[in-house]
């Protein structure tokens, strides 16, 4: 299933399997109440985004305001030196289009200032001789310290931008774009990301344009992983959401291969979306045999 921009377009925006096709209106209706019962639960009325240009977070940002008002919502730019010009204008084109606070810090300093440039940094020697993953990793976590610092003056939670496709397969920093208080787009695959946002007037441009992290220059998360985000979703819904088996899938038309790959993938990231493990030594432990889901709206639990 292909998704056009307008009826009569012959080069549709995205590729969209057909069984991961989703009621957009009831997705928009179940996420904007998520967030405000999220936002109410903790005592809060605003909210924080972290902006790249890319569509999770744009989408993300839609959906806040729809839920709470543009004027509740702070959009934060945070490019560091080698990000690319296109990224910042398409995230200054949804800031403008839902009309939301923005602001631009940049993390150059912050981040070279560990690595070093010419010569090292904080981080000495071998923080100079880093690669480009690990650079990348530092600077998430250094746009997320950038949001929740942020988050103390605009009174705000700070809200994920990370779907369902990544959390699984873990192209996701810990403590850096996985950070957040809490996260509206996680149960999305990356094509359900698109198609909604498409339903909820995301600019086309980010909707067109291939997926990246902007960890360097011309990076993009499919030429980087080797698959495509249609193929991959598919493979993941076949596997988690429908539970089938390694040969089942195959038998679908998955390259037995591929589904091993994604398979060890996906064991290798369970640390990543859990809470880290505690040793047990009292009678009740936080974690462990002291397990309370997050007090909701109305409960007398204190």
């Amino acid at each position: 299933m292909s998704v056009d921009g307008a009826a009569e377009s012959a080069n549709p925006m995205f590729e969209l399997p057909a069984e991961l096709a989703i009621d957009t209106s009831v997705a928009r209706r179940l996420i904007a109440e998520f967030i405000r019962g999220q936002l109410r639960q903790a005592g809060f009325d605003r909210a924080l985004v972290g902006l790249s240009g890319g569509i999770d977070s744009a989408l993300v940002a839609f959906l806040v305001a729809e839920a709470i008002g543009a004027d509740k919502l702070l959009c934060v730019m945070m490019p560091y030196k080698t990000s690319s010009p296109a990224s910042q204008g398409d995230a200054e084109a949804v800031a403008a289009a839902l009309g939301c606070a923005v602001e631009l810090v940049e993390i150059t300093a912050m981040v070279d200032g560990y690595f070093g440039v010419d010569e090292a940094g904080a981080g000495g020697a071998d923080a100079l001789a880093a690669s480009p993953l690990r650079r990348g990793n530092f600077m998430a976590r250094m746009r997320m310290a950038t949001l929740y610092d942020r988050s103390v003056s605009w009174r705000g939670l700070v809200v994920g931008t990370g779907n369902k496709t990544e959390s699984l397969i873990g192209y996701t920093t810990l403590f850096g774009d996985s950070a957040c208080a809490f996260n509206p787009i996680g149960d999305l695959y990356k094509s359900q990301v698109r198609q909604l946002s498409a339903a909820m007037g995301v600019p086309e441009a980010v909707i067109r344009k291939a997926p990246s992290a902007d960890l360097w220059p011309g990076q993009t998360d499919e030429a980087e992983a080797g698959f495509s985000y249609p193929v991959l979703d598919r493979l993941l819904f076949w596997r988690i959401d429908r539970r089938r088996s390694v040969d089942e899938v195959v038998a679908l038309g998955f390259d037995r291969a591929l589904v091993e790959r994604v398979d060890r993938m996906v064991a290798g990231a369970e640390f990543k979306r859990q809470v880290p493990p505690i040793a047990k030594l009292g009678s009740r432990t936080a974690g462990v045999d002291y397990l309370y889901p997050r007090r909701r709206p109305g409960s007398s639990r204190a």
